[in-house]
């Protein structure tokens, strides 16, 4: 066995997050198997799995920038950029807490990596952990990771870091074994805390990685192995809000505090981490769109994630449903509209579309054997293409239909079946999407030559079916051309989706236009909230 250091290097860490990484691949499905609080979704394994995998990606890149010199990075740079990389990619409850763990003990080790500051990082974390959740629950990870605190402290002084964490690893371990007396929920359902047993697996590499030595590992039954009847059934699946909602913050800490107090009335499982001003929200709650405008209102939000609890949650985990629809977005008020619809959604932020990860993530997110994928940008088509064939690696059958706009999309989903056969459905909405034409407004940002002439810089551009069909001067003007050129090929129905900063009155003065020159014709209005476009047109 190879000698203990006597403090955390950068390569200590890189080796750290790689383990962490590695263990939680290997245990994640068992992990996700055990996850019956605080919702019973089985993916805390996968959300653990993820938000370390952001965590490592984020220590590789700050060594990549020394490749080209002589130096590793330094310990500060390492323990930093794991935080952060675990703050910017926390997926869940589980996730989210975790990345507070490591924010918080990356605050004592980028000072020192020694055992002393081993100790007070672990006793700092586990503190950090709690103050971000809304109501602690003991059973939890937090018990797990208090216990693990509290061992490492008992150490002798002088004691190395193996000792130290050692120790740590000792003591979360006897404490997850307690946690189904603790949480009656877990011990009905005779399992301990899935989040714990990710933590622990966490800390287990953290040991080997310093160490050279993983430590026993106790793989935890899954609930179907085990007896549940009388008192050890689980608690109906209908309890709790219908929807997860996690986004990024860009806020000051007193808008924050107003949000957790926002937040707090509005749902359960909040947790609120991070600082200087990047945060990481979640929480569960009945209305997805107020969640977001809270946010919102704090600051800016992005990366927002909507999920929506299946009816029957213990059913949703075990038996995943047959088919599920994703969708990317351009804007979180469509978000809320698709979630509320059935879908799982992937939000495009203006300038920064997904990458083929986040579809995937999402695909899995969906819990489905079947999925339809629809990207609603013709610039996403490849991206979408290559998550489609990843999840069909991993047996989930996909087929993308090709939307190119976010009107499409939701033609699409309107006449989504999921009681037909899976081809049919796929066929049925094909149709629907290419049966809708699209349209959005756009601000010139520069002079320039289009197909309808030169337009120059603040002039309003109407988008045909992804050609510049029209320069006009407002948008209320140049969205009535809009409208009657598409209308003059004949429709049924016309669909706006309006930006955050369009008034109610536009849409109030289209549909009117829209009424005078073709009666048959119906309006729908949605609001899309933060988009790049002031205004997207679908006519089908």
């Amino acid at each position: 066995m190879p000698q203990s250091p006597d403090a955390l290097d950068a390569v200590a860490v890189r080796t750290w997050c790689s383990l962490a990484l590695e263990a939680l691949g290997r245990e994640r499905e068992a992990i996700d198997a055990i996850n019956v609080y605080p919702v019973a979704d089985g993916d805390t394994g996968t959300n653990l799995y993820l938000t370390v995998e952001s965590a490592a990606a984020a220590v590789e890149a700050v060594f990549e920038a020394h490749a080209t010199g002589s130096t590793v990075p330094a310990p500060a740079d390492a323990v930093r950029a794991m935080a952060h990389g675990a703050l910017i990619g926390a997926r869940g409850n589980s996730g989210t807490i975790l990345a507070q763990l490591l924010r918080g003990m990356a605050g004592v080790l980028a000072e020192a990596g020694d055992a002393d500051h081993l100790r007070a990082a672990l006793a700092e974390a586990a503190a950090a952990a709690r103050l971000a959740v809304a109501h602690p629950v003991e059973g939890t990870v937090l018990t797990v990771a208090t216990a693990a605190a509290e061992a490492a402290g008992g150490t002798e002084a002088g004691a190395g870091l193996t000792a130290v964490l050692d120790a740590a690893c000792e003591g979360a371990r006897a404490a997850l074994a307690a946690t189904p007396g603790q949480l009656a929920v877990l011990g009905r359902a005779g399992v301990v805390d899935a989040g714990g047993q990710g933590l622990v697996t966490v800390l287990g590499a953290l040991l080997e990685a310093v160490g050279g030595q993983a430590p026993p590992r106790t793989p935890q039954p899954a609930p179907d192995t085990l007896p549940r009847t009388g008192d050890c059934a689980p608690e109906g699946p209908d309890d709790g809000p219908a929807f997860e909602v996690i986004y990024l913050l860009e806020a000051r800490d007193e808008a924050v505090d107003r949000l957790r107090s926002r937040l707090d009335a509005l749902g359960d499982s909040l947790v609120v981490v991070g600082g200087d001003g990047l945060w990481n929200v979640h929480v569960h709650v009945d209305d997805a769109g107020a969640a977001v405008e809270a946010g919102v209102e704090a600051g800016r939000p992005y990366r927002i994630r909507i999920t929506h609890f299946a009816a029957d949650r213990v059913r949703a985990r075990r038996e995943p449903a047959q088919r599920a629809v994703v969708v990317v977005v351009p804007g979180d008020g469509l978000s809320v509209l698709c979630t509320e619809a059935g879908a799982t959604t992937v939000l495009a932020r203006p300038g920064e579309p997904p990458a083929s990860g986040e579809l995937v993530d999402a695909i899995r997110r969906a819990h489905a054997r079947e999925v339809v994928l629809l990207p609603n940008d013709a610039d996403l088509r490849h991206t979408a293409a290559a998550a489609a064939e990843q999840a069909r690696a991993e047996g989930v059958r996909v087929a993308l239909v090709p939307t190119r706009a976010a009107v499409q999309g939701i033609a699409a989903l309107a006449v989504h079946e999921p009681d037909r056969s899976f081809d049919e459905d796929v066929v049925a909405m094909t149709a629907a999407a290419g049966a809708t034409r699209y349209a959005e407004l756009a601000v010139a940002e520069r002079q320039s030559w289009t197909m309808a002439g030169i337009c120059q810089a603040g002039d309003i551009l109407g988008l045909i079916d992804g050609d510049v069909a029209v320069i006009g001067e407002e948008v209320p003007g140049t969205a009535r051309t809009v409208l009657d050129r598409m209308l003059s090929a004949g429709g049924e129905l016309v669909t706006l989706v309006l930006g955050e900063d369009v008034p109610d009155a536009l849409a109030d003065a289209l549909r009117e236009h829209v009424r005078e020159g073709h009666p048959a014709v119906d309006t729908l209005v949605y609001r899309g909230g933060h988009q790049a476009a002031p205004l997207l047109i679908g006519v089908e």
